[in-house]
C-alpha cells in the first residue's frame, strides 16, 4: 500500500537534497528547515486520495486466528479468503513465530500458550501439515513441553470451543442471563468498559448455545495433537482454571473462583433444564437484539476485530443465510492489510483518523502548511467527512451508549464509536485549519459542529475531571476482582488516562483561546481546571505518568507535561512539571542521548530501556517535546 501510494504520489513533490551533519556538528536553522522540508514532502506522497494516510495498526497475534476460526466453522473460509490470501496469512503467521516454535500475544512478544495455540490450530486450518517447514513440529512440540491446551487462558479455551477441540465443560459459565439484571448492580455487562462487554456479548451467546462447529478430519486431528493425555480422558472440569505461567498476567481472586463454581454448579443445571431453560431462550433473545445493534451502527465493523468475528459467527448461528452474515463478510477486508512481513488482520479497522488530525498538527508545528496546501486540504476534508453527525439510533440507554454525535472515532465514520482523545486531537486540527485562509484549504467547519465537539468532550468528564475512552466511569475499581481473561488486566471498567485527559484539556484551550464568549465558557473553565488537577493527582512519585496507548512513560509523562502547560502551569510555578522534567533527564540515555523504552514498561509497570540501552527516535521525540513544552531547555541556553 504505501509503496503503491509513494509511486503514485511521487509526481507531486520533489525531495530536496538531503542534509549530512559532521559527527557532533550542530543542525543549524536551515539544515532542520531542509530536513522538515524532505519529511512533510516524502510524508505526503503517502496521503491517500481521500485525503487520510493508511497504516497497518497491528501486531497482536490472537486475532488473525480469530478470524481463521470464524470463517472455518462458519464454512466461508475458502470464499472469503483466496488461496493468495491464505499464503500470505501463512508467511505472516511464520515470521511471528519465535525461535522456541510458540507465539507471543504480540509480535515482540515470548511465546505464550494462548497464541501458540491459535497460531497453530489457525496454521492447520489453512492447510499446514504436522511437518510443515518443521515449524509446526517445533510449535507442537512447544504447546505440549508446557502442558497442553488445557493450559489456554479463557479466551483460548472459547474458540477451541466453539471449533470443537476443546469441550465447552472446560469453560467458566458465561451466562446470558447476566445481561438481564437490573442495571443498577455494578456487576451489569452495561457498566463494563465497553470493549469487554462487547467481546463477552457474543460469547455469552455462543456459550449459551453451546455452539459447535461441524468436526471435520482437521478438528478430529487436532483433538489429537493439542493434549498432552487422550482427548477422552481429560478432567473438563479441572481444566476450566488451567493456565500456563507464560499467560498467567491477571490471576483469578478467590471470590471469582467461587463465582465460577457456584454459577457451574448450581446456576447451569437451573438453565439447562425446563422451567430454567425458558429465561435462557430469553436470555439468548435479548444478547441477540444487542449483538444486531452493534452491527448495525457500526455498519458491521463492530468496535474491534474480535467481537467482529464473535458477532459473525452468531449471526451465522441465527441464519447461515441472514443478510447480516453476509454483510459481516464483506467487512472483513476493511481488517486486513499485507506489508512485507505477510497479511495480518488490524487491531482496528484502522487508524486513519488519529493519524491524519496528528500529520495535521505536525505539519502545523514545521510552519510549512503553505507549501504544501494541497495535502492539508484533503487532510481538512477527510477530518470534515469523519465527524460523526448523528446520535446512536434508538434508545441510547437500553443499549447503554453514551452520546455520539459531534465526535470522531479512531477511525472512520462508519466505525461509530468515537473516542475522547481522537474528538479531542481532531477538534485541535480542525481550529488550527480555521486559521487558514478557506481558499488554501478549503471552507472551514460550521461553527454548529464545534459545538457538537466541544459537548461531547464536556459530556466525557468524570467527577474526579479525568477522562476515559469512550465513555464515563460506570462501575467501581473492584469489579478487576472478577476479570475473568487472565492474559489482561484492568478490562472490567472504563478506565481514566492521562492521555485521555491532557488531549481534551489541550482541544478546549485552543476552543477557549478562538472562542472566547461561548456560551458554555464556564463550563469549559471548570471542565480544563478539574482535568489538570486530576493530571497532578495521579502523577507517580518518580515524576512520571504511567502511558497507556503507547509506550509508555515516555509517552505517559509527554501528554502529562502538555496538559499541565496547556492548562496554565508552568515550569517555574509547577512542581509536577519539574519532577516530570527530572524524571526524563534521568532515563536519558548518556552519553550517547536520546530515550529507548522497551514494551517491558507497560507490562511491568516499571521503566524498562530497550534491551542493549538503544536509543529509539520515537521515545526520543517524545521525551524532547515535553522538555521543550515544559520550557526546561530554555533555563540552559
Amino acid at each position: 500500500m504505501l509503496l503503491f501510494l509513494s509511486k503514485s504520489n511521487g509526481l507531486k513533490t520533489n525531495l530536496p537534497d538531503p542534509i549530512k551533519l559532521e559527527q557532533h556538528g550542530y543542525a543549524t536553522k536551515e539544515a532542520v528547515l531542509i530536513s522538515l522540508k524532505r519529511a512533510v514532502s516524502r510524508y505526503s506522497m503517502l496521503q491517500a486520495d481521500d485525503g487520510h494516510w493508511p497504516g497497518e495498526f497491528a501486531g497482536t497475534l490472537f486475532l488473525l486466528p480469530s478470524l481463521i476460526v470464524a470463517l472455518h466453522v462458519t464454512r466461508s473460509l475458502t470464499t472469503v479468503l483466496t488461496s493468495e490470501h491464505q499464503k500470505e496469512i501463512r508467511r505472516y503467521l511464520y515470521n511471528h513465530q519465535n525461535e522456541d516454535g510458540g507465539w507471543g500475544l504480540h509480535i515482540e512478544g515470548t511465546s505464550t500458550m494462548f497464541c501458540s495455540v491459535m497460531n497453530y490450530v489457525a496454521l492447520r486450518l489453512l492447510g499446514e501439515g504436522l511437518d510443515s517447514h518443521g515449524s509446526m513440529l517445533q510449535a507442537r512440540s512447544w504447546i505440549l513441553d508446557h502442558g497442553g491446551a488445557t493450559l489456554t487462558p479463557s479466551w483460548g479455551k472459547f474458540f477451541l470451543s466453539v471449533l470443537g477441540v476443546y469441550d465447552w465443560s472446560g469453560n467458566n459459565p458465561l451466562p446470558p442471563e447476566l445481561w438481564m439484571v437490573p442495571y443498577f448492580l455494578p456487576i451489569h455487562p452495561g457498566r463494563m468498559w465497553c470493549h469487554s462487554r462487547l467481546v463477552y456479548l457474543p460469547m455469552s451467546y455462543l456459550y449459551g448455545k453451546r455452539f459447535v462447529g461441524t468436526t471435520t478430519s482437521i478438528v478430529q486431528d487436532l483433538r489429537n495433537e493439542l493434549y498432552t493425555v487422550p482427548y477422552n480422558e481429560i478432567d473438563w472440569d479441572k481444566a476450566r482454571n488451567g493456565c500456563a505461567k507464560e499467560d498467567l498476567y491477571y490471576s483469578h481472586s478467590p471470590l471469582q473462583d467461587i463465582v465460577w463454581a457456584t454459577l457451574k454448579k448450581i446456576g447451569e443445571p437451573i438453565f439447562l433444564h425446563w422451567p430454567g431453560s425458558n429465561l435462557r431462550k430469553r436470555a439468548l433473545d435479548n444478547v441477540m437484539k444487542h449483538i444486531k445493534y452493534e452491527d448495525e451502527t457500526t455498519q458491521y465493523l463492530c468496535i474491534g476485530p474480535l467481537n467482529k468475528m464473535l458477532n459473525m459467527i452468531c449471526c451465522w448461528v441465527e441464519d447461515p443465510n441472514s443478510e447480516a452474515f453476509k454483510l459481516h463478510v464483506e467487512r472483513i477486508y476493511d481488517f486486513l492489510w499485507v506489508a512485507e512481513d505477510g497479511m495480518k488482520l488490524k487491531s482496528y479497522n484502522g487508524s486513519q483518523l488519529w493519524d491524519t488530525v496528528l500529520t495535521v498538527q505536525a505539519i502545523f508545528a514545521t510552519g510549512l502548511t503553505k507549501e504544501f496546501p494541497h495535502t492539508i486540504k484533503l487532510a481538512h476534508d477527510y477530518i470534515k467527512r469523519s465527524q460523526i453527525s448523528a446520535n446512536f439510533p434508538g434508545d441510547q440507554t437500553k443499549w447503554h451508549r453514551h452520546i455520539s454525535k459531534g465526535g470522531w472515532t479512531h477511525s472512520t465514520a462508519d466505525h461509530g464509536w468515537p473516542v475522547s482523545d481522537c474528538t479531542a486531537e481532531a477538534l485541535k486540527a480542525i481550529l488550527l485549519l480555521i486559521k487558514l485562509p478557506p481558499k488554501l484549504v478549503g471552507e472551514p467547519m460550521e461553527t454548529s459542529r464545534l459545538d457538537d465537539a466541544v459537548n461531547i468532550l464536556l459530556s466525557l468528564m468524570n467527577d474526579d475531571g479525568s477522562f476515559g475512552a469512550y465513555e464515563l466511569t460506570r462501575s467501581y475499581e473492584w469489579l478487576e476482582l472478577l476479570n475473568p481473561s487472565e492474559s489482561f488486566g484492568d478490562i472490567m471498567i472504563e478506565h481514566s488516562y492521562v492521555e485521555c485527559t491532557s488531549s481534551v484539556i489541550q482541544g478546549l484551550v485552543l476552543f477557549r483561546e478562538m472562542y472566547p464568549k461561548h456560551c458554555r465558557m464556564e463550563e469549559i473553565e471548570n471542565c480544563i481546571q478539574k482535568a489538570a488537577d486530576y493530571i497532578e493527582s495521579i502523577q507517580r512519585s518518580d515524576g512520571s505518568w504511567y502511558g497507556c496507548w503507547a509506550i509508555c512513560f515516555t509517552y505517559g509523562t509527554w501528554f502529562g507535561v502538555r496538559g499541565l502547560i496547556a492548562a496554565g502551569r508552568t515550569y517555574k510555578n509547577s512542581q509536577a512539571i519539574r519532577k516530570a522534567c527530572e524524571f526524563l533527564l534521568s532515563k536519558e540515555l548518556l552519553p550517547l542521548g536520546g530515550w529507548g523504552e522497551s514494551y517491558l514498561s507497560g507490562q511491568y509497570m516499571v521503566y524498562t530501556n530497550l534491551e542493549g540501552n538503544r536509543a529509539h527516535a520515537v521515545n526520543t521525540s517524545w521525551a524532547m517535546l515535553a522538555l521543550i513544552d515544559a520550557g526546561q531547555v530554555i533555563l540552559f541556553l
